[in-house]
């Protein structure tokens, strides 16, 4: 049996884990898809004074709601199951997030990513909640190994078809949430409730799991580190586009042409984090700050469109890195009986990080006087903090299996 078959046979109950894994990136592709976009909406809302500020913010506004909702999801999932309101939430992602293509108010559009947001909230709670709940460590990793490779694909496709039909129509992007239906259809067929603590659930001590008080401790570690990781990830989401501009590149279908090949790299990140996987969550979470670091930095030093995409590619592979070692990291911090609560509170840390996110850039690119002096500050931050937790990690050695 050749690597790749020995691999794919590790994959228990397929159907489930397909379906989680494209599950998990329905909010990752929506944001991906504005990315090639806000630059034309900035223009097609041109008569608002503060629509340079408030395309971005736009952008980003479900992370506001999911910041805000996603901790008590949570608790409704550890309280009263999972596939019911996993299918509830979906099955209304679908419907807020197309509805901006109908839309021509850019405050209407706002309000109803904010009502998106709900959905996402309950949408990535769940999955990541799923991921813990039904296999055990090894397997977990080989999902979300796998949740790295078949993501790239699938936004590089968004993005490369976002700025196309963006090129026709400034909203036109906003149809990718359609996709959130025929999802739904195959979670109503394959996903089913679990039933309880597993003979599998290995990822915390026998004492941990003994306690019944929430892990308040370790779940505000895990809060401020996925903060900051997220603020750090969307940097380029966000505003890559104005970066881009910086260098003399404005037209959607360009960026987005110049995008599609350097985002291929996330599949490098997620072969990272499989080879450093079995190593502490020190090394994997500083390894990936550091090269997500480097890129930023890279893209804020670009002067010409060659030097942006060399850091482009840099940045993606770290960005590959982020959520499976994020998630891999806090689901070791949570037994069943708290983890819904716990990666509510990671889901709510990572999309407060992405809210954020454009209101410190913009600070940033003020303070400097460009979006690519933004991008060299983000940079440096990155990079100190993955020293931290490298050096940290590096006195730990070997991660053992089970966490």
């Amino acid at each position: 049996m050749n690597p790749v078959s020995r691999f794919f046979s590790k994959l228990t109950m397929k159907p489930q884990g397909m379906t989680i894994v494209i599950a998990a990136f329905l909010p990752i592709f929506a944001i991906v898809s504005m990315f090639p976009i806000v630059a034309s909406m900035i223009a097609h809302f041109k008569t608002d004074p503060d629509a340079a500020a408030k395309v971005p913010m736009m952008v980003t506004a479900p992370g506001l709601t999911i910041a805000l909702l996603a901790p008590f999801a949570g608790w409704f999932v550890d309280r009263f199951g999972r596939r019911r309101l996993l299918l509830i939430s979906t099955f209304f992602y679908g419907l807020f997030g197309t509805l901006p293509f109908f839309l021509d108010d850019l405050d209407q559009i706002f309000a109803s990513r904010l009502a998106l947001g709900v959905c996402e909230a309950g949408i990535l709670t769940i999955v990541n909640t799923l991921i813990g709940d039904y296999w055990d460590n090894e397997s977990r990793r080989n999902w979300l190994f796998l949740q790295g490779v078949i993501g790239p694909f699938l936004a590089s496709g968004v993005i490369l078809m976002s700025g196309l039909v963006a090129s026709v129509r400034w909203n036109g992007g906003f149809l990718v949430y359609l996709v959130a239906f025929p999802i739904y259809f195959a979670m109503l067929a394959f996903l089913y409730e679990p039933k309880g603590r597993a003979a599998h659930d290995e990822t915390v001590s026998p004492d941990m799991a003994a306690k019944a008080r929430f892990p308040l401790g370790a779940a505000l570690g895990v809060a401020a580190l996925t903060l900051f990781s997220a603020a750090q990830y969307y940097v380029f989401i966000v505003n890559g586009s104005i970066a881009f501009d910086e260098v003399g590149v404005s037209d959607p279908a360009a960026v987005a042409k110049m995008s599609f090949l350097p985002s291929l790299f996330v599949i490098l990140g997620a072969l990272l984090f499989r080879i450093l996987s079995s190593r502490s969550n020190g090394v994997q979470l500083g390894a990936f700050l550091a090269i997500l670091g480097t890129g930023l930095a890279v893209i804020g030093l670009a002067r010409n469109p060659g030097e942006m995409i060399v850091g482009l590619a840099i940045q993606q592979t770290g960005a590959g890195m982020a959520v499976p070692s994020l998630i891999a990291w806090a689901q070791t911090k949570f037994p069943f009986e708290h983890r819904g609560r716990g990666m509510g509170i990671w889901t709510g840390s990572f999309f407060f990080g992405q809210f954020i996110s454009p209101l410190l850039v913009h600070q940033a690119s003020g303070a400097t006087g460009s979006m690519q002096g933004a991008f060299v500050t983000a940079g440096v931050l990155s990079l100190v903090v993955a020293f931290g937790a490298l050096a940290r990690g590096a006195t730990r050695g070997r991660a053992p299996l089970t966490a």
